[in-house]
């Protein structure tokens, strides 16, 4: 049986959340070692289906630019899976992280993958503070890292080139703050992945676009045995139907003032950098 399938960009989050949740290895880690979630809208999408929670969510990207939260309160961003348990390790990331060994997982979410299967955060505070600072001891410390990211965030050309192009500190203009790149190396997992881990197919891009809510949108053709289509078409239509996951409170962006604003920079929101663009640049 074949199917085409649209799949909108919050479809396709919980699409992917939903599969990373049944892979063998997240299954096994939440029995026997720790898993991490770093937070994002997608791993968001994670802690929902594997503690029932929403994580706060911090940076963002929206029609006014690369954006923070208004809000850093009232739920963890990060959490550690551990015995059954889980605990906000917003305060401990690195020592969390430096914990982690073989029988472990790290969830993150990814800003950019390329088609070569390689990934990075965006990071507009000072190293992409303590999680930033930590991602690289996943690696080192023999974790399985497994990075949820929507084709959405696909980019043209590679990832090392454009981790070397982007700068916090060596830019002059940003609708919102100004942010560097760093890598993240693990099994990217979008929506493609996804539909073949949750049911026995295989799944193919064949369009992309999209306009009225459903813009960066992806288009596949699925193709199984009946039954197993079926179940991804119920599968799709069920995460059609879900709102974007996040802390409520923290999905409000910031405005200028907000408590992030002292440590982004270049951002033309902030009434400094007003002063120096123009008044022309500074009305969305």
């Amino acid at each position: 049986m074949k199917a085409q399938l649209t799949i909108t960009v919050n479809t396709g989050k919980w699409l992917i959340a939903r599969a990373i949740a049944l892979m063998p290895e997240v299954q096994e880690a939440l029995k026997k070692g720790k898993v991490i979630l770093k937070g994002g809208t997608t791993v968001s999408c994670i802690a929902e289906e594997l503690l029932g929670i929403k994580l706060r969510i911090c940076g963002r990207i929206t029609k006014r630019g690369t954006v923070a939260s208004n809000n850093y309160e009232g739920a963890p961003s990060n959490v550690l899976i551990e015995d059954g348990k889980w605990q906000s390790i917003d305060d401990c990331f690195l020592e969390k992280s430096l914990q982690l060994g073989p029988k472990d997982v790290a969830i993150t979410g990814a800003n950019a993958i390329d088609t070569e299967g390689n990934a990075a955060i965006m990071a507009g505070s000072p190293g992409g503070n303590a999680p930033g600072m930590s991602i690289t001891t996943w690696a080192t410390e023999g974790a399985k890292v497994i990075v949820a990211a929507g084709l959405e965030k696909l980019i043209p050309g590679k990832i090392s080139k454009a981790i070397v192009q982007a700068s916090r500190k060596d830019c002059e203009f940003a609708m919102g703050m100004a942010f560097g790149l760093i890598p993240v190396y693990g099994d990217v997992i979008t929506e493609v992945e996804a539909l073949g881990i949750i049911a026995d197919v295989t799944a193919n891009v064949i369009g992309r676009g999209g306009i009225d809510g459903a813009e960066g949108s992806t288009v596949v053709l699925v193709e199984g045995n009946e039954n197993e289509v079926r179940k991804v078409i119920d599968e799709v239509f069920a995460a059609s139907k879900k709102i974007i996951s996040g802390y409520v409170e923290s999905l409000i962006e910031c405005k200028p003032g907000s408590t992030g604003c002292a440590e982004h920079l270049a951002c033309f929101h902030s009434r400094r950098n007003r002063l120096k663009v123009g008044r022309s640049f500074c009305k969305i």
